[in-house]
Formats: C-alpha cells, structure tokens, sequence
C-alpha cells in the first residue's frame, strides 16, 4: 500500500508479499505451476479490495483521536493479516477473515498510550503491527470477544533519536523499515547488521516483538543480542529498562517484552546495539553427494571458532530450486566477513574442514569465473524471490507449507528424516499429488541447527487452506515428538500456538498469564497470542 504521507510511494500489496509490481504476471504463473504436476491450468486472479464488501467500523473513536485513525478500505484490508501461505490462499479465495474495524498510526508514545487506553475502555482488540510480514498469524484478529478490532500500525514511529559513537548504540524508534534503518545509519559508518528474509518490509519493533532471527548463521543469530534497552507502553503504564552492557540485577525486564509479540505491551523504541560496517568478505560454495555428510560438515564448522556470518547447507532439492546446483548435490554455502581485518584465512579454515567431510569445491567466490560465485549469487537472489514465487505457486492452487525449527545435533538427523517422509506421506495423501518437501539449515550452533522446511504439491481447489493447516497439524506433532522447537525465528503468532502449549512448562505459563492480567487488566492486547 502506498505511504499515507506520501501517495506517490511504491504500492505494497495488499494481499500478498511485498511490491505489487513486483508480484509475478500471469504469464509466469503459468509457467511455474507447469513445474509442478497437478496445479491449474490458468492462474486464480489477484483479489481485489472491493470484492471483500467491507462495512463501517462498529466503533468510532472520539474527536481527540480522529487524527490517528482510518477506517480506508484499503487500509483496513491490507491490516487484516499477515503474508503466510495461508493469509494469501485466503485473500485469494475471498476469505479474509475479521478485518481491523480501524487502523491508527500514533506519532508519539503518548498516542498510543491514549489508544489503549479508550480501547480498554470500550472493549475493542488492539494488535500491533509493524510491517505486517508475518508467517504465523500474528498480526490479525480471530474470534468474537471484542466489539471491534484496531490494527496499531506504528509505521509513523521510525526515527533514528540518538546515537552514540563512543558505546556504539543508537535510540531507535520501533516503526521504522530495515532499508530506512541502515540508510540512516549508513553516514555513521555503523550498522545493525540483522537482515532477515522479510528485511524490506520488516520493523525493528517487529523484529523484537518476535525475536526474530537475521544474517549471522553463527553467534548473534537473533536480534536479542543486539537490544541493549527497551521502552515499552502497556496499558498499566510505560517503562523503559537502563542501558547497559549487562546486568545481573534479577530477571532481565527486556526478557518478557523480547518475543511477546504485543501481547504484553507496544515497544516503541529501543536502543540498539551497532556495529561497523564490513569492509572485508569472502565466501564459497561446497557440494555434497551425501546430506548426511554434509550435516557432519557443518556441525564441525558450528564447533569450531571460526564463526562464519553465513553457513547454509541447502539439500538437493533446496539446491536445485534456487539454481545453486542441478546434479542432485547438497550446497553449503560459507561466508565470512569483518570490519577490521581480511577474512581469507578463516575462509580456507572452514573449507578444508569441510572438505574433510566430503565436500567438493570451495574455491572463493571473489574469484573471477569461479563456480561458487554462481551458486552463492545464485542462492541469494532465489532466496530474496522466493515468496513472490510462494504467490505465484498460490495463484495456481498450490500448496506450499514452510516452517523452521531447531534441535540438537543427535535428534537433527532422525527429525529432518521424520519430516520428509511423514510430511510428503501427508501431503501426498491430503491433495492426491506427489509431494516436494525440501529442507535447508539457516543457523548453526554449536549444540544443534535451525533446519527450514519447504513443502509444496498441487492441491484441491477450494481447499488450498484446509490441506494446509492439516500439513500444519502433522508437522506440529513430529516436531513435538523429536523435542524441536515449534519456531526458531518466525515467533509463535496464532498458527502456532498448539506446538507453543505443550513446548511451554506450566509455571511459566502460570507467570506468563499473570504478567498479562498484570499489564493489560482488559486484555485487549493482541488477544489469543502467546496466551488466552
């Protein structure tokens, strides 16, 4: 949707990932169903607003906060849900669910410390919502216990208020973009270095709303390890933690707002910790014949100290989608990077112990015609597309479940084994089709991964979402029962929260429904999120 401050600015779609310009035509769509046995033979059209027969908001808010709030149609609809699978196949068969009877965006804390405050009054939900890219139905509203539903959007709230060069930090506000973050800390010479998947169309308040994983595949995986502070607004009032560089003074206060997902409160700013900038990079590409091998390579990699930015291990099919190999070989794909000294040596480190297990090539990338420039560049812009192509696949009703995790490394092979067969039995037997179930690993520990599943079959029209949730339904259970985390980085939102209620200990969850009676008596913050 195109900037209310600016309606010039490029069109976000509503419906489904990112730039709508950049969605692809029917034309393409065609072509890339033609790839998987089964699916349509012409394309679903895009869904349109006016089809959704949108009605007045049940509420309306006094005059005093007219200026924050919209009831567009538009608007309403492209805050109605996140850019899951599910939330697209939805738009698309004209099933978008309980739309936000109001989108606000507050300038300033006390804007929304003034909304929750009347919408506790009035019974209406509050959800928060940064850029709206979540997988996991985080960011819409299901059910019927409040009168209407108010979409928080804090896009308004995304400057850059102070940064100090000497603790290398910044005080950021919790609305604004990737891009616009690191453009405005580009003069500086510094960055936050957290680039997820969703970077584009992301907010740093989202991120740590969610807990959210980014660029390093080793040590600072997630962007807990860069908060330093937070400053929060519930409806019992605003807190804002110290800075400092660690504490032992009890439990962390930044702990129960990192991942609660608006639950609990609306981060509004933090401070952040940065980085410089990197100035030296090297990178490769191994193949593989064997996974299992290839599993070997980069628990060693994890184990060792040499901390690669990048180490994803694609298996054959993951390699094959992305054109970073069509041999039928596993890729793992190596970076390294620094601001302070070349990195060539930790390169040629990690590629002879992965070499040691089996792997084939590893010549830098840096070099001119070597062939791991091509599979690393190739990866990286499969990897940037890859949801478009998700849309594209939905147009022409199929069905594509994806979900990530994380175990140690001697449950790793027997769960990523339990999904394949499991999930391609399921999908199989669910749509009638051969089933396509890929798997890559996006971080590496050194007591386990984070594999990432992708599984994609034809479906039955009309009943896109329901095989979907039924995939959802079984991958829950063999996650469960090899002890996998029911999410490493995408949060737990509303699909997720079966797998989050039995993984959750029960005293916590006895604190965790305290801390939100504590917080929001009303309990209109983001309702059915983490806890009833």
């Amino acid at each position: 949707m195109p900037d209310p401050a600016n309606p010039t600015s490029r069109a976000r779609s509503w419906w489904g990932w990112g730039w709508a310009d950049a969605q692809l035509d029917d034309a393409e769509c065609v072509a890339l169903g033609g790839l998987l046995p089964g699916t349509l033979t012409r394309p679903l059209p895009e869904p349109r607003v006016a089809d959704l027969g949108i009605g007045a908001p049940a509420v309306r808010v006094p005059r005093a906060l007219a200026q924050l709030v919209t009831d567009d149609p538009r608007q309403r609809a492209g805050h109605a849900m996140g850019k899951a699978y599910r939330d697209v196949m939805r738009a698309l068969r004209g099933q978008a669910g309980r739309l936000p009877d109001l989108v606000a965006r507050p300038a300033r804390d006390q804007d929304v410390a003034d909304l929750l405050d009347w919408a506790g009054q009035h019974g209406v939900a509050v959800v928060p919502y940064g850029g709206g890219s979540s997988v996991t139905g985080g960011v819409e509203y299901r059910g019927d216990e409040h009168r209407a539903v108010l979409s928080l959007d804090l896009g308004a709230l995304d400057q850059v208020l102070e940064i100090d060069r000497e603790s290398r930090a910044a005080r950021i506000q919790a609305g604004v973009l990737g891009p616009a973050l690191e453009d405005r800390l580009r003069p500086h010479g510094l960055t936050l270095r957290h680039f997820p998947q969703s970077f584009e169309f992301s907010t740093l308040g989202g991120w740590l709303a969610t807990r959210a994983g980014g660029h390093y595949a080793t040590v600072r995986t997630h962007i807990d390890d860069f908060a330093q502070s937070l400053r929060v607004v519930t409806p019992a009032g605003t807190g804002e933690s110290w800075r400092l560089p660690a504490s032992g003074a009890g439990p962390s206060p930044d702990r129960l707002f990192l991942g609660s997902e608006g639950s609990l409160g609306v981060i509004t700013e933090a401070w952040m910790r940065l980085q410089e900038r990197p100035r030296h990079r090297a990178s490769a590409a191994l193949a593989f014949t064997d996974f299992g091998a290839a599993l070997g390579a980069v628990r060693a990699v994890a184990q060792s100290d040499l901390a690669p930015a990048n180490c994803r291990l694609l298996d054959a099919g993951e390699a094959a989608m992305s054109g970073a190999a069509q041999d039928g070989s596993a890729v793992l794909v190596l970076g390294f990077e620094s601001a302070f000294a070349p990195v060539e040596d930790r390169l040629t480190q990690a590629v002879g112990l992965v070499r040691e297990h089996g792997g084939r090539g590893g010549e830098p990338a840096a070099e001119r015609g070597a062939p791991a420039g091509a599979a690393v560049d190739a990866w990286r812009a499969a990897f940037l597309r890859m949801p478009y192509l998700r849309d594209g696949l939905a147009r022409m009703g199929a069905v594509v479940e994806t979900f990530e995790t994380a175990a140690t490394w001697d449950r790793l092979p027997a769960l990523i084994e339990a999904v394949r067969t499991e999930l391609g039995a399921a999908a199989h037997r669910a749509t009638g089709h051969p089933a396509f179930v890929n798997c890559r690993l996006t971080h590496v520990y050194p007591d386990g991964a984070a594999p990432y599943f992708t599984v994609l079959a034809a479906g039955r029209p009309g009943s896109e979402v329901a095989i979907w949730d039924e995939l959802k339904a079984v991958a829950t259970e063999v996650l469960h029962r090899h002890r996998a985390t029911v999410t490493h980085h995408h949060a737990v939102g509303r699909d997720h929260r079966p797998g989050y209620d039995r993984q959750r200990p029960e005293p916590f969850a006895l604190a965790l429904r305290a801390a939100k009676r504590a917080l929001d008596p009303q309990g209109v913050l983001n309702p059915g999120v983490l806890i009833d």
